[in-house]
């Protein structure tokens, strides 16, 4: 071990093993979250334009962030959501384009838009009742508020080949910019807002407060330690091959002290 080919085969080790801590002290530093939000931050009500900003991901501390907006809906854009439960009970949603005002801040010199899930309907039926009551009111343009829950986006789904190809299963402002009216320039948030008052005589939509989140995050503790296991393991290596190397040089001269025509005695 004291040869300078493996001390230099130490030394790369000891370069090695230095790269594996420095990884594994980055992964726990991404563990642990040392400025969690505090405890029902979500259910304080912040401008929308203060959470996120049109294009961009929700990150996860924010997701059901309560937030406030305002805006004209666009009279032709109010559309349908199937398969959406409230409490356990299945029915559709009433969901519209809510284009921003430009006073809350939220829009830019570009028109500005944000998916809202207006309220809950039990039937098909009541739900286009409540389109017509609501394009009815829409075409009016008043300045509307609005208080509710902001939610990532689901992910649009192909639709399926046995029914109609216009049907809508998941609360996607992709899928429903796709179908919306005077998108030319439109800026649009990524996630939705799920209302907190229903409009046009629907059922409130039941969304609960999300869980608090925990500031440890286990996965890159486990992986924090793989990397100190690795580090570890670059020690042994050297150590392995250096004592293969003994013991191989240890049996030649053992071989070369024997007498020309004696039995091979190895143990």
């Amino acid at each position: 071990m004291l040869r300078p080919q493996w001390i230099g085969m130490l030394l790369l080790c000891l370069v090695v093993a230095g790269v594996f801590a420095w990884l594994g002290q980055w992964q726990l530093g991404r563990a642990i979250d040392t400025d969690p939000p505090p405890p029902g931050a979500t259910e304080q009500v912040r401008p929308l334009e203060d959470v996120a900003s049109p294009g961009e991901y929700l990150p996860e501390p924010l997701v059901g962030q309560r937030v406030e907006t305002a805006g004209a809906w666009v009279p032709r854009d109010f559309l349908i959501v199937e398969s959406r439960f409230n409490d356990g009970v299945e029915g559709f949603w009433v969901t519209g384009q809510l284009r921003l005002d430009p006073s809350t801040g939220s829009a830019t010199d570009e028109p500005t838009s944000v998916a809202v899930a207006l309220g809950w309907a039990a039937t098909e039926d009541d739900a286009l009742a409540a389109i017509e009551r609501l394009a009815s009111d829409a075409s009016e343009g008043d300045v509307v508020e609005v208080t509710g829950r902001l939610i990532s986006d689901e992910g649009p789904l192909p639709p399926s080949t046995r029914g109609d190809p216009q049907t809508m299963t998941r609360m996607s402002p992709a899928a429903l910019l796709g179908r919306w009216h005077d998108v030319d320039q439109l800026n649009v948030y990524r996630p939705y807002l799920a209302s907190s008052e229903p409009f046009a005589g629907l059922t409130a939509i039941t969304s609960p407060a999300p869980d608090e989140a925990s500031s440890v995050n286990w996965l890159n503790v486990f992986y924090a330690a793989e990397w100190a296991v690795f580090a570890g393991f670059a020690f042994y290596l050297w150590y392995r091959l250096a004592r293969d190397q003994w013991e191989k040089e240890l049996e030649d001269f053992e071989d070369d002290q024997q007498p020309d025509g004696a039995p091979e005695t190895r143990g």
